[in-house]
């Protein structure tokens, strides 16, 4: 066959269909430009095709989050994808089964004995079943496992077999097995050597060790049930994963360790501590403080096992004064205790030694912190700063990145928005320079996002938060996914899209995560905001009789944006039923919220405060303080971009702005403003015939229901909740006198019915 290659005329060509490389020249073929390869990436199906053919061919009726799962977890491979469709049919429970899909489905056991083992060498064989613990394999490692030679050799003939094995390089060093292919390697192991299975992980965990990846060898340390090696391993890997803000990989490892080991390791129950706290949790945090503070009196110098304690990390252990103080530090500002947090703070700074940058870092920031939850804005600055310098000189520079958060917050809060977004650029500037790229990325542009909304740059904010959303929500620090809903829903409302704006603050406030930040602007004021607008100051009113709020209350800066909402709520009502009462208090509620406000150089509060005060002068009809309220609100607001905060305000605002602009008022800020009000963005019902007209949003919904996509696939693309579709699209067929989503797309035709914009969503 070599031989008829090298003669074949020009216009021949030779076509060969083989599950294994055949030894033939390819290399040379290759390079010559003589040679086109259709292989195993190019033959497997596309998420597309797979649901072509699952629906298709298979006749099968699933979702499209349904065929992506499968396609994920096939890999395309087409023989899986139709031995999935054949364990599917007749199936009620679809997507349970799709979730649990794996190498022990009868039919993917079948094929891949069948057709894979039985057919292969004792000595391939016996290969295959023993490395099938590895998540991934090189020559040397499954040398290690097996306690043979020949592992690269072997992995190579497997490669050129086409035997179910992923090449993880383009060196041919690393290599994966197929995941259904491992899970029914892995179920063989188990049903027919038991007795090995540790023994092999074991194996695996001492040269993961010795060739630094330790990640691997805790896993396999604990997958053989060696928990005293994983304990050893995590404890010494604790500051790195700190470093990484790989917290939810810790937690993970700390809880498949048996509570006894903890008792007798306090570096490794300091680590569990600061696990528990991460994700906000406070149960068991004392006691474990406890078991490890015990330990500091029963030993003058640090062993490796002392009276029965175990210490991998001496650094640790040499710091676990100052840490057992940061961390009850940290539990008292959870727990609202401000003069708690800096007593306990002060004392881990104390403790800490002057060139351990993590120990003051820490213990700093929550000084910060609490000054913060205080409302003493330039303190916090102040401490929470010098704490990022601390923990940049560390290396914790993921923890600097989200700290940006913190300090841009604090900056809005001072009504400093120029210097906040300065403060999200250079955070993701650093993010993306970093080698490998830090996680935060994902929450500096929904930072920049809602500075930009602000601005009144909607589409600017909406790309940024689209690129957020790229970069996946995991990708940043917990705080994105709620932060990501609660700017959307910022620019939804500018688009006058309420409804949207309120189910996506609905999913903020579940997906709700301080990470020790102080709660200053509550998800469910900014939504009690939105009612006002929506005319629905009952139920604003409601929620604040529910969280305690009443005008006669002792002001802190913790719930002044709560207050202020209140006295929104109350200016509202007396707009619509004039009760005189209502505008008297919220009056002298406004006026307390301002004194306080600026004594503490909060002048974002300032400013929203003199914009509800404008408006509440102007309803008692004494317009020259209104005006005088306003002035200095634009005043405050013209240096820093301010624009939504005054044009969210609706028509009302417009008038007062115009009266601040005839008396020859900051001319060009005044007319940027105006201009900014026009017609409201997406808020104007569109006309056709209809005695109830479609919203703008609602025809983007229509124009949607006549495609292929389904509810959750609308809502993607419009960058809302499922909730928020499904309410739109009773809204449709109730205006369109339908009752379905095909009589809702033809009666749509009949009107004429386009939308004025495109969805927001490009792909």
């Amino acid at each position: 066959m070599a031989f008829l290659l090298d003669h074949l005329p020009p216009q021949f060509h030779l076509v060969i269909a083989t599950r294994a490389d055949p030894s033939l020249p390819l290399a040379r073929l290759r390079a010559r430009g003589e040679l086109v390869e259709v292989r195993v990436a190019d033959l497997r199906f596309t998420a597309d095709e797979a649901a072509a053919y699952l629906s298709g061919v298979m006749g099968l009726d699933l979702t499209a989050e349904d065929v992506e799962a499968l396609e994920g977890r096939t890999e395309g491979w087409i023989a899986a994808l139709q031995l999935a469709a054949l364990s599917l049919q007749g199936r009620e429970d679809v997507a349970g089964f799709i979730a649990g899909f794996a190498g022990d489905d009868r039919y993917i056991v079948d094929y891949l004995v069948e057709e894979v083992l039985q057919r292969q060498p004792e000595s391939v064989r016996s290969f295959l079943l023993q490395t099938s613990v590895l998540g991934r394999l090189s020559g040397g490692l499954c040398d290690a496992v097996t306690g043979q030679n020949g592992g690269k050799a072997m992995l190579e003939a497997l490669d050129r077999a086409n035997l179910f094995l992923v090449p993880l390089d383009d060196r041919r060093q690393w290599y994966r097995y197929h995941h259904l292919f491992a899970d029914v390697l892995r179920a063989r192991l188990l049903n027919e050597q038991p007795e090995r299975v540790r023994d092999l992980h074991l194996r695996a965990s001492v040269w993961c060790e010795r060739n630094g990846a330790r990640s691997e060898a805790i896993e396999h340390a604990l997958d053989g049930g060696d928990f005293e090696r994983a304990a050893a391993l995590v404890e010494l890997a604790i500051p790195a994963l700190r470093r990484a803000r790989q917290e939810a990989t810790l937690r993970r490892w700390l809880e498949a360790l048996p509570d006894e080991l903890f008792r007798s390791r306090p570096v490794l129950t300091i680590g569990y501590v600061g696990s528990l706290m991460s994700r906000g949790e406070l149960e068991g945090v004392e006691e474990r403080l406890e078991d490890a503070e015990r330990w500091l009196d029963t030993a003058e110098q640090v062993p490796g096992s002392a009276g029965g304690m175990v210490v991998e990390d001496p650094a640790g252990y040499r710091a676990l004064p100052s840490s057992i103080a940061m961390y009850r530090a940290g539990r008292a500002l959870m727990l609202g205790d401000v003069c708690g947090t800096m007593t306990h703070a002060r004392r881990a700074l104390d403790l800490a030694a002057a060139d351990d940058h993590l120990a003051r870092g820490a213990p700093a920031a929550l000084l910060g912190l609490a000054y913060w939850t205080g409302g003493h804005l330039d303190t916090a600055r102040q401490w929470y700063a010098d704490a990022m310098s601390s923990l940049a000189t560390a290396g914790y520079h993921s923890d600097v990145l989200g700290g940006s958060l913190v300090l841009a917050d604090i900056a809005i809060a001072q009504g400093r928005l120029r210097e906040a977004m300065s403060t999200y650029e250079r955070g993701l500037q650093r993010a993306e320079q970093a080698e490998p790229p830090l996680r935060g990325a994902a929450d500096m542009h929904v930072g920049i996002s809602q500075l930009l909304c602000e601005r009144d740059d909607l589409d600017g904010a909406l790309r940024h938060l689209l690129t957020s959303r790229e970069l996946g929500e995991h990708a940043g620090l917990p705080q994105n996914r709620y932060r990501w809903r609660v700017a959307m829903a910022r620019i939804r409302a500018a688009e006058g899209d309420l409804p949207a704006a309120v189910g996506l603050l609905d999913e903020a406030e579940r997906l709700y995560v301080g990470d020790f930040s102080p709660e200053v602007r509550p998800v469910a004021a900014s939504r009690a905001r939105l009612w006002i607008v929506q005319g629905r100051w009952a139920e604003a009113l409601a929620w604040a009789r529910e969280r305690g709020l009443t005008v006669d209350d002792e002001l802190g800066y913790l719930h002044e944006f709560e207050h202020v909402t209140l006295a929104r709520a109350l200016v509202a009502r007396y707009a619509a039923d004039r009760a005189d009462s209502s505008l008297t208090e919220a009056t002298q509620l406004l006026e307390r919220l301002l004194l306080a406000a600026d004594q503490g150089g909060r002048i974002g509060s300032v400013i929203d405060v003199l914009v509800v005060k404008s408006l509440a002068q102007q309803l008692q009809g004494d317009l020259p303080a209104a005006l005088a309220s306003l002035r200095r609100a634009l005043t405050l607001a013209e240096p820093e971009d301010y624009v939504r905060t005054f044009v969210d305000e609706g028509p009302p605002m417009a008038a007062l702005l115009r009266a601040v602009g005839k008396q020859g008022n900051s001319g060009s800020f005044i007319r940027r403003l105006l201009a900014a009000f026009g017609p409201a963005r997406g808020s104007a019902p569109v006309h056709r015939d209809l005695i109830d007209p479609l919203s703008a949003r609602e025809l983007d919904v229509l124009r949607l229901l006549g495609t292929d996509l389904d509810g959750p696939g609308i809502a993607r693309e419009l960058v809302v909740s499922l909730n928020t579709v499904r309410t739109h699209t009773k809204n449709i067929y109730a205006k369109l006198g339908v009752t379905n989503r095909r009589s809702a797309v033809r009666r749509g035709d009949e009107l004429d019915l386009t939308p004025r914009r495109p969805a927001v969503h490009q792909r």
